[in-house]
């Protein structure tokens, strides 16, 4: 067990001992660290059906507390705060305990869920852009975090493959070619310029756009032709797709689209119907929500074709019976939220999933200096293999070259100016509220200090050179002791990983991670400089030291895996030609 749900136990058998409410005998670390490592509130909330001052509580409390030699010191404050602070040889015993764990002290799910997850959401056809990167970003760090909380999570990228676009891009290469017998021949760059120009030309020409809605419905009613053109766009932007999501690490397993659905389109529509749910309205099909002030959700428009929340309505159905999803998860622009509360009402309204949890994730922009959603410097959208380059090449300006350092080749260096960048770039996402928007700092994000990617990669290579050298040096591992106040605060900091995890998991929240992991190499770095490991004359400390820098080598280790960010062995910098 986690240090804190330890501490639970012990509460929970005081306050039955007691004959008190043990849904109160909980702890959290302290507001005051100056004071106390944790704190109850417990009897301030049980004055009332009590009947007692809640200081009289919290001292029948404090009276038991002080019978277990795992506490140093018990308080009463306040109208009734329990002040409680723990014996170093406790401490110290919990950190020895996650040091021979895998898992570090977290606990698994007790009853864990079927989660799918949906987040990526590219279009066929157009090349990813800085706007995806949250959704990837965001997305496979909620992912791994639900895995290592012991969740079933299945992933899916959820093309974009069906609509409006597909018909705009063979109307283009129909208008260009006169027919779509070339298209097999074209690649990526040619699909995407297609596409460019058929969206300019929509947006000028009425009858060009009416050709493109009238190829889309031919398409989707299965004209052979345009099936077989569609088939050959599909593939070539999947293929350059995974590419960047490769980069970027991001993993799905599941690659459907919106085409995937279109059968059970059909079916839902039929439903509503039958269910009388639906009603016609000037030639469309729709269901009217609760909110009179939303608008309806159209399932087929008066030309016939499906409407844009049908997709996603029909999808929920396919992931239930399908996949037996107990929950789904959208990580999507937070712009989207009005679909998605009209999505999950429909669903709801049709019983498509019975007991399974729907939840939008959404998330804030990526912006430029100018507070704007980040651009290209001719004010075209950022591709995302752009900003990645870009991010590349910025890390390259401050690593030395093969030709300057010893005992590393080109790719090695390589190698690991990819990881610094890629981890650069996710870190500086995901160090802020999921909701909220960022600015890309291009000058800032690859620094070795601030709360940068780069800086708890530094941390770690810089333990995994002190692990070296005391292999070297012939110094093992001992039992981790605490003998001063950074020792101890970094313990304590340690034992906060269950409840981190955990939180970040509830509330799908991957920055209650950044902060932790940040502030955790910082404990570190007041350790290591008031700390000496290799210098120090009792081995006792030393061996105590070593195995404690390992642990927090490990959970830095793990927290940055959690966030999608990989920790290269070793740290280069140009300045200084040295490695850590």
């Amino acid at each position: 067990m986690s240090l804190e749900n330890i501490l639970n136990q012990k509460m929970v058998n005081i306050f039955n001992a007691l004959g008190l409410d043990s849904k109160f005998a909980f702890v959290k670390v302290s507001d005051r660290p100056d004071l106390s490592d944790f704190q109850c509130n417990g009897a301030l909330a049980l004055a009332k059906s009590e009947r007692k001052n809640p200081r009289e509580i919290a001292s029948q409390i404090a009276a038991q507390l002080e019978k277990d030699k795992d506490f140093a010191k018990i308080s009463v404050d306040g109208p009734g705060f329990l002040n409680i602070s723990l014996a170093d040889g406790f401490i110290a015993k919990i950190m020895n305990e996650a040091a021979a764990d895998e898992r570090f002290g977290v606990e698994k799910a007790k009853n864990p869920r079927k989660i799918v997850m949906d987040f990526g959401g590219p279009n066929v056809a157009k090349a990813l852009h800085v706007g995806h990167l949250r959704s990837a970003v965001i997305g496979e760090a909620i992912r791994r975090i639900e895995l290592f909380a012991g969740h079933d999570v299945v992933s899916d990228v959820h093309l974009g493959d069906w609509g409006t676009p597909m018909g705009m891009i063979l109307a283009e290469i129909i208008n260009q070619d006169g027919d779509l017998s070339k298209t097999e021949s074209y690649d990526i760059n040619q699909i995407s310029a297609f596409y460019k120009k058929a969206n300019i030309r929509c947006k000028e020409d009425e009858a060009a756009k009416e050709k493109a809605r009238q190829i889309t419905a031919e398409l989707q009613n299965g004209n052979p032709e345009y099936q077989k053109a569609w088939r050959h766009l599909r593939k070539v932007s999947v293929e350059a797709i995974k590419k960047n999501y490769e980069l970027l690490d991001a993993h799905f397993d599941l690659w459907l689209g919106e085409s995937d659905a279109h059968e059970t389109c059909g079916k839902i529509v039929e439903m509503a119907r039958n269910r009388q749910i639906a009603e016609l309205d000037d030639g469309a099909t729709i269901i009217r929500l609760s909110d009179d002030k939303k608008p309806p959700v159209i399932l087929v428009k008066s030309d016939g074709g499906f409407g844009y929340q049908l997709t996603d309505i029909a999808t929920i159905k396919m992931r239930y019976d399908d996949l037996h999803a107990q929950e789904i998860l959208y990580v999507v622009d937070k712009r989207q939220s009005l679909h998605f509360e009209q999505v999950f009402e429909v669903a709801e309204k049709l019983n498509l999933a019975p007991d399974t949890t729907f939840k939008h994730i959404g998330f804030g922009t990526v912006n430029g200096a100018d507070g704007k959603p980040f651009k290209t410097r001719d004010g075209g959208v950022m591709n995302l293999e752009d900003l990645i380059n870009m991010s590349i090449a910025k890390v390259r300006e401050s690593t030395p070259t093969a030709d300057e350092v010893e005992g590393f080749s080109a790719q090695d260096i390589e190698k690991m100016i990819s990881q610094i960048a890629i981890g650069a770039i996710k870190f500086q996402d995901l160090k802020n509220n999921t909701a909220s928007g960022y600015v890309f700092e291009l000058e800032d994000f690859a620094k070795f200090d601030g709360k940068t990617g780069p800086y708890i990669q530094y941390a770690i290579a810089r333990i995994n050179s002190i692990l070296r050298k005391a292999q070297d040096a012939g110094l093992k591992f001992g039992d981790i002791i605490i003998t001063n106040q950074e020792e101890r605060d970094l313990c304590l900091k340690i034992a906060q990983l269950n409840t981190i995890i955990a939180r970040a998991e509830a509330e799908k929240e991957p920055s209650i991670i950044s902060d932790y992991v940040y502030n955790l190499a910082q404990l570190f770095s007041g350790f290591y400089n008031t700390s000496p490991i290799m210098s120090e004359a009792d081995k006792t400390k030393a061996s105590s030291r070593l195995k404690l820098a390992k642990l927090v080598r490990d959970i830095l280790k793990l927290n940055l895996y959690l966030l999608g960010i990989e920790a290269p062995e070793v740290m280069l910098k140009a300045e200084a030609k040295t490695a850590a």
